[in-house]
């Protein structure tokens, strides 16, 4: 039970959090002006600290049924895992101060540090699953590292495509030609569980002595949090169709 307790809040972080990662690490691409990135940035506003729980479960998980995971996957990746951290602090940081104040270049700076953020984030979690997957450290390592940044930033166009409208929603939509912009969600986010369960095959899974208690705790909160999830889509479930709260 502890191996899929762990796996279901994992891969639901890189599904759920990894389309509000890719839309800022598109963004530029997405919104050409001041408005049209706001807008841009109402398709995961209604989302983005949802999705984050999901990391923080993930890290809960792996700090109570996990404790010998966890300590091998921070001490050998001190960096990657500092600069995730300081990818997530940026990334919010922007979202929320971008709109607290006029004018364009308080917006444009913040929009970056969205678009700087975004892009550290994917790329520390690339390095962390490329560092699980073959091994690799050091300037090698940045290679599995931009190949699943780049699968963020697919799944982040995907998602939008799903959320916008009009010229943002023909921009996201690059990758399904303003068609099957479900099935091409649906590709993307099964290629972000492939990368995750890949790596969990090369982890050393055995749980700690607690998690004969803690595990089912955990695993009878899951449903409460889908719940919680699928309310959150349903009621955000029509396009953008104007600026949100950030």
């Amino acid at each position: 039970m502890e191996i899929f307790v762990l796996a279901f809040f994992a891969l639901g972080y890189l599904v759920l959090g990894g389309q509000d990662i890719g839309v800022g690490m598109v963004l530029p691409y997405l919104g050409r002006t001041a408005g049209e990135r706001r807008e841009a940035i109402a398709a995961i506003a209604p989302f983005f600290l949802g999705n984050e729980v999901w990391l923080v479960a993930t890290a809960g998980v792996l700090a109570g049924l996990f404790p010998t995971l966890e300590g091998e996957l921070l001490s050998g990746n001190h960096a990657a895992v500092v600069a995730l951290l300081a990818g997530w602090v940026l990334r919010d940081m922007g979202l929320w101060l971008r709109g607290r104040l006029p004018g364009g270049r308080w917006q444009a700076f913040w929009d970056g540090a969205v678009v700087a953020g975004s892009w550290v984030l994917a790329l520390s979690l690339g390095t962390l699953l490329g560092g699980v997957l073959l091994g690799l450290a050091g300037p090698v390592g940045i290679v599995p590292a931009v190949v699943v940044a780049v699968l963020f930033a697919l799944h982040g166009l995907a998602f939008a495509a799903l959320r916008l409208r009009g010229t943002l929603r023909q921009r996201a939509g690059v990758l399904s030609g303003g068609a099957a912009e479900w099935r091409t969600y649906a590709l993307t986010a099964a290629a972000l569980v492939a990368v995750g369960v890949i790596a969990g095959t090369r982890l050393d899974l055995a749980s700690g002595a607690t998690s004969a208690f803690l595990a089912p705790v955990v695993a009878g909160l899951i449903p409460f949090l889908v719940a919680a999830q699928a309310w959150v889509w349903w009621t955000f479930r029509h396009r953008v169709s104007g600026p949100s709260y950030l």
